[in-house]
């Protein structure tokens, strides 16, 4: 399949503490390393806030999965960038460039917009990467790709539940995808990615990211056909298809296994 067909490109982030960074800027009289500066963070964290997730402004993308998708909505590939070696720099390069290189699809996210694409763009800044086709400094403001309402640059889902934030959506994505009968949040949650990291267990964290990337297709999915791009017909004869492309890859990716043992179809009421 050339370049010019992938039309979207689904995807999805993990990301840990930059240890260094945290200790210079947080605790620099204190000669901690890199893990204590974090460790101790995300305690004080826990303390002022009950959740120790560390912002993003200190974090380095570990894990980058994305799912290329079609202009008629079907999946092709999904791929970990510089997987096995998860190097920040080398992600956050083949993000932007891989984007390029495909035209420019449409990004699609859950919640990207306050966390996966500045996560995204603090690591151009911070590698030094240039961007000129997603800054678009000389375009019109409503045509810049960062346009909170560009949804042909980037389509947010989470967006598109809560009418770019006027409600709330309690339950996030793990509570869409089981909507739709698919399995949400399994073994890992992202509150553990940080822990698994220190424990060199990358595999596993690309898993979990690409857990979530599917999860997040679907919703996609169900998006086109409430904004009437994809009839409910086609959307389901979609989901059976990418089923089966799941099932065709399991020896290559046990994980998809276990995503599998957890599929739920959708209730469908007019089926009746």
């Amino acid at each position: 399949m050339n370049n010019e067909s992938i039309r979207y490109l689904v995807f999805d982030i993990e990301s840990v503490a930059d240890g260094d960074l945290v200790s210079r800027l947080r605790y620099p009289d204190e000669d901690l390393t890199a893990r204590e500066a974090v460790a101790r963070y995300r305690e004080e964290l826990m303390e002022k806030s009950g959740s120790d997730f560390v912002p993003y402004t200190f974090q380095l993308p570990v894990s980058v999965v994305i799912a290329k998708v079609t202009a008629d909505f079907r999946l092709v590939d999904l791929v970990a960038l510089d997987e096995p070696d998860c190097r920040p720099h080398v992600i956050a390069e083949k993000f932007w460039r891989g984007w390029e290189r495909y035209g420019c699809p449409t990004w699609v996210t859950f919640n990207g917009r306050t966390f996966d694409m500045p996560l995204m763009e603090l690591a151009a800044f911070r590698f030094g990467i240039a961007t000129p086709r997603w800054f678009n400094m000389g375009g019109k403001s409503f045509e810049n790709p960062r346009n909170r309402y560009n949804t042909d640059a980037h389509w947010d889902m989470h967006d598109l539940l809560t009418n770019f934030g006027a409600s709330r959506f309690n339950g996030g994505l793990n509570l869409a995808a089981n909507i739709l009968g698919k399995p949400g949040k399994m073994d890992v949650e992202g509150s553990m990615v940080q822990d698994l990291y220190d424990e060199d267990k990358l595999a596993r964290i690309n898993d979990y990211c690409r857990c979530d990337v599917l999860d997040t297709y679907f919703v996609f999915l169900r998006a086109n056909v409430v904004v009437g791009r994809l009839s409910l017909e086609d959307e389901q004869l979609i989901v059976q298809e990418t089923k089966d492309w799941l099932a065709s890859q399991v020896d290559n990716l046990p994980i998809y296994a276990a995503y599998l043992e957890r599929w739920g179809d959708w209730p469908n009421p007019w089926a009746s």
